[in-house]
């Protein structure tokens, strides 16, 4: 009998943020495969996952994930296609052995995750593989706590875009919606920045930097930071002045 495969969101950061479904799965996983962004480093989504689980006995398998940009509609890189390629064929390998895999992924699988890519790779190999899903806190929701203001209220509508965008593009979402909730922005803050300002939008952005860690930081006065932000940086765009709060420096 075929192992499933569960692809689990870890939430943000804070592994107290694990949902009791996620710790009882990782809990009798006997494999994980967790992903990485960068060559040398160490998987983040692991990180949170061994502050919450005992996972000392279990197989811990870390693969590479290139941070390149993917388009819709267009064909990834070779080496993106390669790394998604090599991790359902190591999913596939313990599966086959009858053991559960976990596949923990930063924030909620739904959100601009690997997961999915994993997902779609391995169905593109074999059909018959037993997957689940298993919903986390997204990132934006911590930041919405952090700074005790809702993404939206009544009839707001919310666009979440990676700020990585074309300036047209950012400019069509930042005139349309009430909120607007921006990832990816650590290596385009200038740009963001001037679009902001041109849209008399700047200050009712905030940033919100490792949000749901130990090292959680905000700032409400983006256009005035001298050092760029962490990868882990999320800024939210409110329109409504009246749930804009000021407890933020």
């Amino acid at each position: 009998m075929s192992g499933t495969l569960y692809i689990i969101g870890t939430g943000p950061g804070d592994p107290q943020l694990l949902t009791l479904k996620a710790v009882g799965i990782i809990e009798r996983c006997p494999v994980i495969i967790a992903p990485h962004g960068s060559k040398s480093g160490s998987s983040t989504a692991l990180g949170i996952v061994s502050e919450a689980v005992a996972i000392a006995g279990k197989t811990i398998i870390e693969l590479h994930f290139p941070m390149k940009k993917i388009r819709t509609g267009h064909e990834p890189a070779p080496e993106i296609l390669a790394a998604w390629r090599h991790a359902a064929e190591q999913a596939l390998h313990h599966l086959d052995q009858g053991h559960d895999v976990c596949f923990p992924t930063l924030g909620d699988p739904a959100i601009y995750s690997t997961g999915y890519y994993l997902y779609e790779t391995i169905c593109g190999i074999r059909e018959q593989v037993k997957v689940i899903f298993v919903p986390g806190v997204a990132a934006m929701s911590s930041c919405s706590a952090a700074l005790a203001s809702p993404i939206c209220l009544g009839d707001e509508m919310v666009a979440v875009i990676p700020a990585t965008f074309s300036d047209e593009r950012l400019r069509d979402v930042l005139e349309r919606f009430d909120t607007i909730v921006l990832m990816k922005v650590h290596r385009v803050m200038d740009r963001l920045v001037e679009l902001l300002k041109s849209a008399d939008l700047i200050d009712r952005a905030v940033l919100v930097e490792k949000a749901g860690t130990s090292g959680e930081r905000t700032c409400a006065k983006i256009d005035r930071m001298t050092e760029p932000p962490h990868y882990y940086s999320t800024i939210i765009v409110r329109k409504n002045p009246s749930t804009v709060r000021t407890l933020i420096n």
